[in-house]
């Protein structure tokens, strides 16, 4: 079993995406040692606050617009039990199990840290909740992503304390029935714990961190799909020349241009045509590594901006011990990843608007002198036609879900609150972005796979032979219409495990 160690300082993308989607008992998260010494000597800060009396927010006082009413000392528990109770407003349909992993992962990092003073206890139980597949019912909608993500982290908290749904088992139930079943007991909260729990950006983050994996993976099967498409079309790699890219060196387009040129190396389909006198092909093929290099810029900015956030601390108020001083300020606020998510997604979009666009030229006789919509007798069949229709909706959707989340902002809590960054549903609709993508590449890749047959006896590079030997293992080469549906859905799940980018990189190396 492999651990990862949370101390606050050096979680990375790659750790969350590995949790998240880990198998039970393969993955452990523990606490390092040094956080568990800082988390007790914050705790025993805030006592010392309650002990003395003195109005401090959040640890004796309201919260938010009521931060003006001092608490009582023997009502500050119920303050906190009451916070998270009141707090619990999401709606919609659940987070996915990976997605609540994520979050739960990304909020124990945080509070690692040791500036917030926390019990460790609930800290424990949320990694005992990791590690046992003890997975909280927490509703998508309802944050604003500025004061927290205060709305679905409640929702977590109140399964800490017993008193939410958990789906445990493969069935939900009530959270206090998982916990004592793994031995444990429900979280008791002290002085400032559930604002604690509550007080961050795990969500948004949470969310970033998952779509920077997913879209490492799509911009190399978008550089897979276009050399594949290319071969189909008998394009030319005139454009593709380094010589071209070395003038306006972007490190995106350049890699992207590498990419294409290797994994169509050696294609017989490309060599039986170089001399024919082809000057330039369409945009949508000449202009590849422009395009997919732009989108892997986005992506690089946002690997840089979320990968900081990871590690962040977002809780407030903050205790700094070596100072002996609590601050209050506006760590919570998630306008820097809601903006990166909402620029991810015009890159994901971009790759999907081009995809497209490549689809269409396989349809076309007139460009491709292919068969009308790849399929040997068309008429009788219709072959890809509405393969591409789909891939027409998908990208159209993808152009109003990139309206960035943003830009809006909606005050709350008497105008208290009165900027903040809609950053969860910046991650939400990154998320529905990169599902339409992925689907839009699994759809060129059932043309471009069916384009290469038209040129048997020829064959393409190893790289893209290897591609059609698996796609072939479940998607037969098109001879008449077929119910496409099932073979798009297993493309798409095999673009969206990695399979067909370790199957091309077995004979072209690691791509850029």
């Amino acid at each position: 079993m492999k651990e990862i160690i949370i101390d606050g300082h050096s979680l990375s993308v790659d750790d969350i995406y590995e949790v998240s989607y880990a198998k039970k008992n393969t993955v452990k998260v523990k606490l390092s040692d040094i956080a568990r010494d800082n988390m007790f000597k914050s705790k025993a800060y805030v006592q010392n606050i309650v002990d003395k009396g003195e109005p401090v927010y959040g640890i004796n006082t309201g919260f938010g617009a009521l931060s003006d009413k001092h608490i009582k000392k023997e009502d500050l528990s119920q303050l906190q039990v009451n916070l998270i109770r009141s707090h619990c407003t999401g709606v919609g349909k659940p987070f996915t199990k990976e997605i609540t992993k994520a979050i739960m992962l990304l909020r124990a990092n945080c509070l690692a840290s040791g500036f917030s003073g926390v019990t460790i206890e609930a800290v424990e139980l949320l990694i005992e909740f990791i590690n046992n597949d003890i997975i909280p019912v927490v509703p998508e909608k309802g944050s604003v992503g500025a004061s927290g993500d205060l709305a679905p982290l409640s929702h977590i908290a109140l399964a800490l304390i017993g008193e939410g749904e958990v789906v445990y088992g493969g069935k939900e139930v009530r959270s206090d029935f998982a916990i004592r079943d793994i031995g444990r007991e429900p979280v008791v909260l002290g002085p400032k714990d559930g604002l604690a729990l509550i007080n961050g950006t795990a969500v948004m983050a949470a969310l970033g961190a998952l779509a920077i994996k997913k879209t490492e993976n799509l911009v190399k099967v978008a550089d897979i799909c276009a050399a594949t498409t290319l071969d189909g079309v008998r394009g030319t790699l005139r454009a593709y020349d380094p010589k071209i890219h070395g003038l306006k060196p972007h490190p995106g387009q350049i890699a992207s241009a590498i990419n294409v040129n290797n994994i169509i190396a050696g294609s017989q389909i490309l060599d039986s045509h170089v001399d024919c006198g082809k000057v330039q092909d369409p945009y949508s093929l000449r202009c590849v590594p422009q395009v997919h290099g732009a989108s892997r810029q986005t992506l690089a900015h946002a690997k840089e901006v979320i990968g900081i956030e990871l590690n962040a601390v977002t809780d407030n108020p903050l205790i700094f011990l070596s100072e002996d001083e609590v601050i209050s300020g506006g760590n919570f606020h998630g306008e820097a990843i809601a903006m990166v998510m909402d620029y991810l997604a015009i890159g994901v979009a971009e790759l999907c608007n081009i995809s497209e666009r490549r689809v269409e030229k396989m349809m076309n006789p007139t460009f491709s002198d292919l068969p009308a919509f790849l399929t040997p007798e068309s008429g009788l069949n219709s072959g890809l036609m509405i393969a591409h229709v789909t891939a027409a909706a998908l990208t159209s959707e993808n152009k109003y879900l990139c309206h960035p989340a943003s830009v809006d902002s909606v005050p709350t809590s008497t105008d208290k609150e009165d900027h903040v960054s809609m950053g969860v549903t910046s991650g939400r609709k990154l998320h529905e972005v990169i599902e339409n993508a992925t689907k839009c590449l699994a759809i060129e890749l059932l043309c471009n796979t069916q384009a290469i047959e038209f040129h048997r006896p020829l064959r393409s590079s190893d790289a893209i032979e290897e591609l059609i030997a698996h796609i072939r293992k479940s998607v037969d080469k098109i001879e008449e219409d077929r119910v496409f549906y099932k073979d798009i859905n297993y493309i798409e799940a095999l673009v969206d495990n990695g399979e067909l980018l370790r199957a091309v990189e077995k004979h072209v190396g690691k791509l850029k």
